[in-house]
């Protein structure tokens, strides 16, 4: 049975995965939410509760019926517009959904501690419609407060979708009426004494430079262009204000005693007066790189600030990148590796295509393999029909720094050979057409990095699976290699492990895996290097030459892999640890081995034991083990007295396991939660085990790439972070924000305690 959908969702509870469900505007608050940056809280009313709410009740037949007129016809319009909008409002809501929008409302009024004036605004959506675009024509309400008031507003929203205008653009667009719906953002209202709008780059030029407006009162006026605003230039990066414009500003809008939003004139010792400090400026130009840097993209960003506090309301992108006419959307997924990437679309249905894939290609396919690896390092990007953040093609195009879309569900079947594309790897978008740049990102030379790397205490390592990535990853400066996945190195190799052993190649299998791994292990020396032992699934090694005997297994993902692999085709392992025991006797003694899998203590007894039998002195070289498995979080004692160096938490099995959820199933992908509180107890419950046993604690997973989770492992003590390679600045930035927001409240804590 299909998953219900909710009526109503708290903002924290989505992202840039959400359009079909909160619109555009609900998704891009739920992004910045998740991006910790200080967004207003609030609720959204989902498209699911407008649908709902025309069905349930039986008007949608009418509904659409009225709207079926001649849209030239400027009469015919506003009769469609009148009847449409009175059947809405004349229409009651059903209890349900009044009940899911007041309880959330109460919530809401409940953790400010007030019944609060909130704003609410509509963000249209078309789910079957992903390249419509509704921006402007439906309505907002400010300083709406009551929950009576507050569902009056959500059903006046829901009838602005029927405006003259809305069905002028959408009949003459081509849409189907009946496609369209609509969420309600339901936001705590600002009450701003200054606010306005700024670029996160020149709007026109694209130069690296932040320009912020502000007015005094509420930024209406600033965005109606009711008032000139004074204008502020800074330069992000050297953190200087390098222009100041201060208009005079003769009205301002504010909230009335009312709560009605009103036009006032500005006192008189304000006319002239520079609106904001230098300090809130510059706060400002800092949040503003923050955004830019989290989308990828120059922002056009609302602000206000309330009693000293900057609120970001809302973030849209300027436009840096025009769409030729022929360009229009055909499929969205999940964005799986940042980037922008056209080519030829080239499908490739199974192993025996790869050679159809030519440098600069958009190679499809239903799901990657590790043997298809050739034909990903010739593609400018990656679509696939199956996969999440996790799935073989994200990790190997975010390691290539190749654009990828993941879980479309039908490119296979949309695209064909030779059709030119574009995919948004960030954004999860697919195009039919050429994406190209706008002619100023070649006139404007982008600004030079920052060699300074931050020092932190927590250490902030890389996740590596493939030798050709080393370089990429040595460039982020990491303090170590976190997970080197062999997988990849096996997998890549011409046949199965068992036909080297069956054909007596043992020695050629085994100078494979010494020379790979020693490219990382020298790259990185002396910072320690952990390299996870095999964890392939049996359905990635069956596709190998010499694979044809492997186990067919109905979840290859709970079978026969990790450890529990090793320790029964043990002559294969001790073909692993003979590479690893000739590695430290070259000299590598960074190197640390990672056991995957592990669920119970005599599994990691019985490793070390052949282990010493290898010949590995385990005294030279660090032992650990992933916690991956509930089993292992929970009897973490165990393990740690038996004896390990370290452990990392595999974040992506951690989580699948611990909340039933298919990692790669983009079918319930929105149920994949990494913050979950359960995760998070485990994650927590073996931290402060082991660092009283004085066990070094990191993690590998994707989490470890979210900086709203760095910032928790920080918290709770973590001794270092694996991010993946795209991501290990903006983990080590969280990190260093997080170290030094601790010590400001150990600080002001101890303050505090000797007044």
């Amino acid at each position: 049975m299909a998953r219900e959908i909710k009526n109503v969702v708290w903002l924290d509870e989505v992202n840039s995965q959400s359009i079909s469900m909160v619109g555009g505007k609900g998704a891009s608050l739920g992004e910045m939410i998740s991006a910790e940056l200080p967004v207003p809280g609030g609720f959204a009313v989902t498209a699911h509760a407008f649908r709902r709410f025309i069905t349930e009740t039986g008007i949608a037949d009418e509904l659409f019926r009225v709207l079926e007129v001649n849209v030239d016809d400027d009469e015919q319009l506003k009769q469609a517009e009148a009847r449409a909008k009175k059947l809405v409002l004349e229409t009651d809501m059903p209890e349900e959904i009044k009940k899911d929008i007041i309880s959330y409302y109460e919530e809401l009024c409940r953790r400010e501690g007030e019944e609060v004036f909130v704003a609410v605004r509509s963000s249209a959506t078309a789910e079957d419609l992903p390249d419509a675009s509704f921006a402007g024509q439906q309505e907002t309400y400010l300083n709406i407060r009551g929950a009576r008031q507050v569902l009056d507003a959500v059903k006046r929203c829901w009838a602005s979708l029927y405006g003259a205008r809305a069905i002028f653009y959408r009949a003459k667009q081509g849409f189907d009426h009946s496609k369209v719906d609509i969420s309600v953002i339901v936001q705590k209202m600002v009450d701003a004494e200054k606010a306005g709008v700024m670029f996160t780059s020149h709007p026109t030029t694209g130069e690296p430079k932040v320009i912020i407006e502000g007015a005094w009162g509420l930024g209406e006026s600033v965005v109606s262009g009711a008032v000139s605003p004074d204008m502020y230039v800074v330069d992000p990066f050297n953190e200087e204000i390098v222009s100041r414009t201060v208009s005079t500003k003769n009205i301002m809008i504010v909230r009335g005693e009312d709560g009605s939003t009103v036009e006032v004139e500005v006192p008189p010792d304000k006319r002239d007066a520079q609106v904001l400090t230098d300090d809130e400026i510059l706060r400002l130009a800092s949040l503003a790189r923050l955004i830019e840097d989290h989308y990828g993209v120059p922002q056009d960003v609302e602000w206000g600030i309330e009693k000293g506090k900057i609120y970001i309301l809302q973030s849209r992108p300027i436009t840096t990148i025009k769409r030729e006419e022929e360009v229009k959307l055909v499929l969205e997924g999940i964005g799986a590796s940042p980037g922008i990437a056209s080519g030829l679309v080239k499908v490739v249905h199974d192993v025996s295509e790869l050679n159809k894939v030519h440098d600069g290609d958009i190679m499809v396919a239903t799901m990657t393999t590790p043997d298809m690896v050739p034909a990903m390092k010739r593609a400018a990007g990656i679509i696939t029909d199956e996969g999440g953040l996790t799935c073989h093609a994200a990790i190997v195009s975010r390691e290539l720094g190749c654009p990828a879309v993941v879980g479309t569900k039908r490119a296979t079947t949309v695209l064909e050979d030779g059709m030119l594309v574009s995919i948004d790897g960030e954004k999860g978008l697919v195009y039919l057409g050429r994406l190209e740049e706008e002619e100023k990102k070649e006139t404007i030379p982008a600004p030079a990095l920052s060699t300074y790397v931050p020092i932190t205490a927590t250490e902030v390592k890389v996740n590596l699976s493939m030798v050709e990535a080393t370089e990429r990853a040595l460039a982020t400066n990491p303090d170590g290699v976190g997970l080197l996945r062999i997988e990849h190195m096996i997998l890549g190799l011409n046949q199965h492990p068992s036909l080297y052993i069956k054909e007596g190649k043992q020695e050629e299998y085994i100078n494979e895996l010494v020379r790979n791994i020693e490219v990382v292990a020298k790259a990185f020396y002396p910072r320690p290097v952990w390299v996870r032992t095999l964890d392939a699934p049996t359905d990635e090694f069956r596709s190998m030459k010499g694979g044809e005997g492997e186990p067919i297994e109905p979840n290859p993902m709970l079978g026969w892999r990790g450890i529990r692999r090793d320790l029964t085709d043990r002559e294969h392992f001790m073909l692993e640890l003979e590479a690893f025991r000739r590695l430290v006797e070259m000299g590598y003694t960074n190197i640390g081995i990672m056991l995957p899998l592990v669920q119970h203590v005599n599994e990691l007894r019985a490793a070390k034991q052949l282990m010493r039998e290898a010949g590995i002195d385990l005294e030279k070289v660090d032992v650990g083990i992933m916690v991956e498995v509930p089993a292992a979080a929970l009897t973490i004692d165990q393990f740690i007295e038996e004896g390990i160096d370290f452990i990392s938490f595999g974040t992506n099995d951690l989580t699948q396991y611990t909340l039933a959820v298919d990692r790669n199933n983009e079918h319930v992908s929105e149920l994949y939660n990494e913050m979950h509180p359960a995760v998070l107890h485990l994650i927590e419950h073996v931290i402060q085990r082991c660092r009283r046993a004085g066990v070094q604690t990191s993690i590998c997973g994707q989490a470890g790439s979210n900086p709203k989770m760095a910032r928790k492992l920080v918290e709770l003590g973590i001794t270092s972070i694996s991010a993946n390679i795209d991501a290990v600045d903006a983990v080590r930035r969280a990190v260093m924000r997080a170290e030094r927001q601790l010590m400001l409240d150990a600080l002001r804590e101890k303050q505090a305690n000797s007044r």
